[in-house]
């Protein structure tokens, strides 16, 4: 398939903007998919910062890490996102280069626990602070579920309202597949 599927596209875009030594967040850890692929785009050198509210992701991503001998750059943290401030030291926060959020439910978990717009723009808003020129926030919207709808229109009013001057706001979705594909926001810092 010539036309990349949203979590391929995500990772294709952190590719892109991530090297090694380069400090990261996951937004949402789920099950450490994301959080294994930037620490590893990171290496050794760099960092990630990996936050979940569900001690279940904390511990599968965990996992994940330690076969893969990834948890030496990383720290994972069982609280919102919208907490980046209460957990990454000040000199990290200056050298963010990029985020990244599944948004949504953890697969396979309780799907009434999701994320909610306001952790989730309180979030995006603390890392725009902070986020490098050229740096990424990649949003991939899973809405397909009670409060998903909710926290798309919230995440849609937002970003299309952030100043062009400053940043690029780019949406990557399909449009003709059924039941509520999930699509890609990314915003780049200018």
């Amino acid at each position: 398939m010539i036309l990349k599927r949203a979590l391929h596209y995500a990772h294709e875009l952190m590719a892109d903007v991530l090297t090694t030594g380069d400090v990261a967040i996951d937004g949402t850890c789920g099950n450490g998919h994301d959080t294994q692929f930037i620490s590893q785009l990171v290496g050794q050198s760099g960092y990630i910062y990996g936050f979940d509210v569900q001690e279940e992701a904390i511990t599968n991503t965990k996992q994940r890490l330690i076969d893969h001998q990834l948890i030496e750059q990383t720290t994972l943290i069982h609280d919102s996102h919208a907490a980046i401030e209460q957990h990454i030291p000040d000199d990290h926060l200056r050298r963010l280069k990029a985020a990244i959020f599944n948004l949504g439910y953890l697969p396979g978990s309780d799907k009434s626990v999701i994320t909610e717009a306001d952790h989730t723009l309180s979030s995006i808003q603390s890392i725009l602070s902070y986020i490098q020129k050229g740096g990424l926030v990649v949003l991939v919207v899973y809405y397909g579920h009670p409060g998903g709808e909710e926290e798309k229109t919230a995440l849609l009013n937002y970003v299309s309202r952030l100043d062009q001057r400053h940043y690029n706001v780019l949406q990557h979705g399909f449009i003709n597949q059924r039941n509520q594909p999930p699509f890609i926001l990314a915003i780049e810092k200018k």
